[in-house]
């Protein structure tokens, strides 16, 4: 069962790449207006906010947000949910530091047991969605505090920091000639790939299916259950590369690393105009309510802005995430029934 095209803003549906023109009128839109008017108003009012600097600092705290918030789009589009990413990346740093203080030296080694470890726990909170029929909302608040716990057993309140700095280094260093980490690239790449996914394949098409209706998803000959494991998969193992970066950006393993991330990652899927109800969605708009919070975040921050202000902010965007998407599709359904309808001959009707 295809979703339905024309019940859905422009630039969200899953049966084409979503168009300039598309885009115009839509919540991307708003963002991505809202995003220049932060950046314009934060750079003539909060000093140090237009330096290249700053910027290369919002690049490198986006960075796992992004990476985590690219599959948990497609997650949330399902109808389903998954907590249990910030406590992931805990647990990837905790393994990732214990395997080196162990002595596995090998970079491409450690990177792919790490990315392992996140697919089997992305694949443990599937198999309890799927096979067992649970909630994903109760399944991943439980691994949340499970892989949090897991991460203290593995690594306790010790934190690994003797990496060779060339990894550190590395992990944060810019594009030649510019101030644009490189790992961005990265992100860059996996961010088409997930579009060409949602926007241009079948099974993009078949999320928004089942967002909408998975019982009928499922008549219509979607794999419903083995698309949702493969989804759960796919989040765990991009936490687990969030983890990977988070480690070597800040040259330390710890067991808390990351606590509190999910938040950040959900508020931006929401904001970004995906409807936790699923079957509603898109990519652009992530990506642009991702550069909004970092950018929002960091210049309040530099404004000497109390840590406590800025969760009221973040909460507040929380709320925003849920009614703005729904007032902009109101406001344009209202417009597009108050336009004239045409007859065959071309005359008013």
């Amino acid at each position: 069962m295809a979703p339905d095209t024309q019940a859905v803003p422009a630039g969200t549906t899953g049966t084409r790449w979503p168009s300039p023109g598309r885009l115009l009128g839509s919540w991307d839109a708003v963002l991505l207006v809202a995003l220049a008017a932060v950046v314009i108003v934060a750079a003539a009012t909060v000093e140090g906010v237009g330096s290249p600097r700053f910027y290369r600092f919002v690049a490198l705290e986006a960075i796992p947000i992004a990476l985590i918030a690219l599959p948990m789009t497609l997650v949330v589009i399902t109808g389903e949910i998954d907590l249990s990413v910030a406590s992931t990346v805990g647990l990837t740093c905790s393994v990732l530091g214990q395997l080196w203080h162990l002595g596995v030296t090998s970079l491409p080694l450690l990177i792919g047991l790490s990315l392992l470890l996140g697919a089997v726990l992305g694949a443990v909170n599937g198999v309890f969605v799927t096979v067992f029929g649970l909630p994903s909302l109760a399944v991943t608040i439980g691994t949340l505090a499970l892989y949090r716990g897991l991460a203290y057993v593995v690594l306790g309140d010790r934190a690994v920091a003797d990496y060779p700095p060339a990894w550190t280094r590395n992990a944060v260093a810019p594009v030649p000639g510019t101030v644009v980490p490189w790992f961005v690239l990265v992100l860059a790449a996996l961010a088409v790939a997930f579009g060409v996914l949602l926007y241009a394949t079948p099974v993009g098409r078949s999320l928004y299916a089942m967002g909408n209706n998975a019982e009928a998803a499922t008549f219509s000959g979607v794999a419903v259950l083995r698309t949702r494991f493969w989804l759960f998969v796919a989040t765990g193992a991009m936490a687990a590369l969030a983890g990977v970066f988070w480690t070597f950006r800040f040259a330390s393993a710890r067991a808390d690393n990351a606590t509190g991330l999910e938040l950040a990652v959900v508020a931006a899927v929401l904001l970004g105009g995906v409807s936790i109800f699923g079957g509603r969605g898109g990519l652009v708009g992530v990506l642009a309510a991702v550069a909004l919070l970092v950018v929002l975040r960091n210049a309040l921050q530099l404004a000497n802005v109390p840590a406590n202000t800025l969760t009221i902010v973040t909460g507040s965007l929380l709320i925003l995430s849920v009614v703005g998407p729904n007032v902009v599709r109101a406001t344009r359904e209202r417009w597009r029934r108050r336009r004239p309808t045409t007859t065959v001959e071309g005359t008013p009707s």
